[in-house]
């Protein structure tokens, strides 16, 4: 029994390395830079070792996207609890778009490149946990509005400004600008 958990934690282990590997190399020159040999090189293991773990370069992918889903989600409950009473909108939004601009690789591995996960009513534990730091927020603001419906496009409108702001779509000098409209017809009943 002592042999066959010591085997699991090393292979956790490995996973845990490659996943982090991987995430290091893509935030320091780009996910097209994340290649099965390049993390073999850089972890020193052979590729079929890579390969017993997971499938390919996308299930790496999908992994490193849900290290950084229970992160955002970490963020999201600490922007929400720390906030003052009715400011919680304000704090959540600003700590979406901070997080995208802070990790860039790590949020276009989860909104972009992850292949295998779902999102909705099948999602995977760790998704459904960001959506309900997500709907603590919108959901008391949807008045008569279906909450679910509410959160979700709550959840795009951010999310829309997370992505135009990082591909330097819109005008940097109308940031706060665009978050106030954004805050104030959300915060609407």
């Amino acid at each position: 029994m002592a042999t066959q958990q010591r085997r699991e934690r090393e292979r956790a282990q490995r996973e845990t390395l490659i996943v982090n590997a991987a995430r290091e190399m893509a935030e320091a020159d780009g996910w097209p830079s994340v290649t099965i040999r390049k993390l073999a090189e850089r972890i020193e293991y052979s590729q079929p070792v890579l390969y017993s773990h997971f499938a390919g370069r996308g299930a790496i992918i999908d992994a490193v996207a849900l290290q950084g889903i229970a992160e955002l989600t970490a963020v999201f409950k600490a922007a929400r609890t720390a906030a003052e009473p009715g400011d919680e909108l304000a704090a959540l939004a600003q700590a979406y778009l901070d997080f995208a601009t802070a990790n860039p690789a790590l949020f276009e591995a989860i909104f972009t490149l992850a292949e295998g996960l779902t999102f909705g009513v099948d999602a995977p534990e760790v998704l459904k946990a960001a959506f309900a730091e997500l709907y603590a927020v919108f959901a008391p603001l949807a008045g008569d509005r279906d909450p679910d419906a509410f959160t979700e496009v709550g959840w795009a409108a951010i999310h829309g400004l997370a992505v135009l702001n990082r591909g330097g779509r819109l005008r940097p000098d109308l940031l706060e600008q665009r978050l106030s409209i954004l805050l104030e017809r959300f915060a609407r009943p």
